[in-house]
């Protein structure tokens, strides 16, 4: 064999094991990175009933890296899985459309294995016209409640919206208000103030005002 032959053997030969050898050492060096992180984009939605809302799962993992994950079924990896905790309220499907259903507030959320991101929707009514209080003036004695409600206008009626709404007080000194349904106004001192429930929809904003006489 001749000296040049026996060259490109020997060159072919450690060429092979030097591969060899990186692949080896390789082996379980390029992982995929672990996911920390779920965020759930748009952060608290608010949708009318019967509308659609395109949401989106971004994963962010142990090594700072982020990445859109795919809505499906396995729940795991990059594919999220998507529900609603109150799917009278709020439906969503595999592929994250979320749907509003009925006036109210349902928990959205993207899961893969251990990881789980959420965010609240918040369905509103469609059709308001207008908002008003009942009773429409409050007396409450120092240290005690009312109950107070909120209702929408709508062509085919009133609706109860006093949960969904968000409820203020003129003067804090004199009376609270913690919304719910029904919203608790609480006296605090002798005097007057005004207690306001505010409604979003996705099209306006509606307020309607009423007088607190504290005792």
């Amino acid at each position: 064999m001749s000296s040049t032959k026996h060259k490109l053997r020997l060159a072919l030969t450690c060429a092979m094991l030097l591969t060899a050898a990186l692949t080896i050492s390789c082996t379980g060096f390029f992982v995929n990175p672990t996911l920390s992180t779920i965020t759930v984009v748009p952060q608290t939605p608010s949708i009318s009933q019967g509308a659609t809302q395109q949401m989106t799962a971004t994963g962010t993992y142990q090594d700072g890296s982020t990445s859109t994950l795919t809505g499906g079924t396995s729940c795991s990896g990059n594919t999220v899985c998507w529900s609603s905790s109150d799917t009278t309220v709020a439906t969503i499907s595999t592929s994250g459309v979320l749907t509003g259903v009925a006036q109210g507030t349902s928990t959205i959320s993207a899961a893969s294995g251990a990881v789980t991101g959420t965010t609240s929707a918040n369905i509103v009514l469609g059709d308001v016209t207008g908002l008003v209080l009942s009773p429409t003036s409050y007396t409450v004695a120092a240290n005690d409640t009312v109950s107070a409600y909120a209702y929408a206008q709508t062509p085919s009626g009133q609706v109860d919206v006093s949960a969904t709404a968000t409820w203020t007080t003129g003067s804090s000194t004199t009376a609270t208000v913690v919304g719910g349904d029904p919203a608790v106004i609480t006296g605090v001192a002798a005097g007057t103030t005004t207690v306001t429930a505010t409604y979003t929809t996705s099209t306006a904003i509606y307020t309607a005002t009423a007088n607190v006489t504290v005792q």
